[in-house]
C-alpha cells in the first residue's frame, strides 16, 4: 500500500506566487552517474548537461478540485538534472529527474514522503527585501542567493554556454514531465505537470551558493542561466507507470 501511494495516486494542484530556477551547466560525463537507466542526460550542443536549484513558493497546495481553503501553503526546494525519456511508444519526453527535495514546513514533508519518492527534508527559510535586492538563505541547508530587482537589461551569466536567452529558456524548467525510476521493479514512474502563461522572465544574480552541489562533487558548474515566473496555477496529473521487466 505505501508503495503505491508514493507513485502520487491522485492530482494535484496549487498557486505558484513565484517559481525561481538557477540552472548549471556541468559537462554531461559528470551528470550521467546521477541518473538512472532508461533516463538519458538532455543536453546541449551534445556537450553540456544541466542541473537546477529551483525554489517555489506555493499556495494552496491541495488534491486537485479541492477546495482552496483546505490547500497548504509551503516553500518549495527542488534539486533536479534536466532528462529526456523515450518511452513504451517511442516518444522522446523531456523532463527532470529530482535528486533532492526540500520545504519550509515538517506538514510537506511528511505529507510529501508518503505520496512521492522525492525524499523530502525540512529546512529553515529566510528571505528578505528591500528596494533594490532579493535574498534567500538557509543556515541548515547552506545555501545563500542574492537578487537584484533592476529593470535594465539583463545579460547572461558569465562563461554561459547559450548565446542567448532564446536559447536559454530552453532549459529554464519547469519542463513538462518529472521521472522517477525504480530499479527493483523496473518501472518509470512518469508525472505530467500542466500550467498556462508560462513565461520565464530573467534575472540579474549578484551572488549565490548552493551547498548542495558541493555534494555531487561537481568540477565547476557553470551558472547558465536564472528565470523567474510569478502568479501562475499549475497542477500535476496522477502518476502513470511504465514497466520495462
Amino acid at each position: 500500500m505505501m508503495s503505491y501511494l508514493k507513485n502520487h495516486p491522485f492530482a494535484v494542484e496549487a498557486f505558484f506566487e513565484s517559481s525561481l530556477v538557477f540552472t548549471f551547466a556541468v559537462p554531461k560525463e559528470e551528470l550521467q552517474n546521477l541518473i538512472p537507466e532508461r533516463l538519458e542526460l538532455d543536453t546541449f550542443n551534445d556537450k553540456w548537461a544541466f542541473v537546477a536549484a529551483a525554489m517555489v513558493q506555493t499556495k494552496n497546495l491541495r488534491p486537485k478540485g479541492f477546495p482552496k481553503f483546505m490547500g497548504n501553503d509551503f516553500f518549495l526546494i527542488g534539486y533536479r538534472v534536466f532528462v529526456r525519456y523515450t518511452n513504451k511508444v517511442g516518444k522522446r519526453l523531456r523532463g527532470l529527474y529530482i535528486l533532492k527535495s526540500e520545504t519550509d514546513k515538517k506538514k510537506m514533508e511528511i505529507m510529501g514522503n508518503i505520496f512521492t519518492h522525492y525524499n523530502y527534508t525540512t529546512t529553515d527559510i529566510h528571505q528578505t527585501e528591500d528596494e533594490s535586492t532579493t535574498e534567500i538563505h538557509s543556515v541548515q541547508s547552506k545555501f545563500n542567493i542574492k537578487l537584484s530587482k533592476t529593470d535594465q537589461e539583463i545579460s547572461l551569466p558569465e562563461h554561459s554556454p547559450f548565446a542567448d536567452w532564446k536559447e536559454a529558456r530552453r532549459f529554464a524548467g519547469p519542463l513538462p514531465f518529472t521521472f522517477t525510476y525504480n530499479e527493483t521493479t523496473k518501472e518509470v514512474l512518469i508525472i505530467e505537470g500542466v500550467r498556462q502563461n508560462w513565461i520565464p522572465k530573467p534575472v540579474k544574480v549578484i551572488d549565490y551558493h548552493f551547498d548542495f552541489l558541493n555534494t555531487l562533487q561537481l568540477k565547476n558548474p557553470i551558472l547558465a542561466n536564472t528565470f523567474i515566473i510569478k502568479n501562475i496555477p499549475y497542477y500535476w496529473k496522477k502518476g502513470k507507470i511504465e514497466s520495462w521487466k
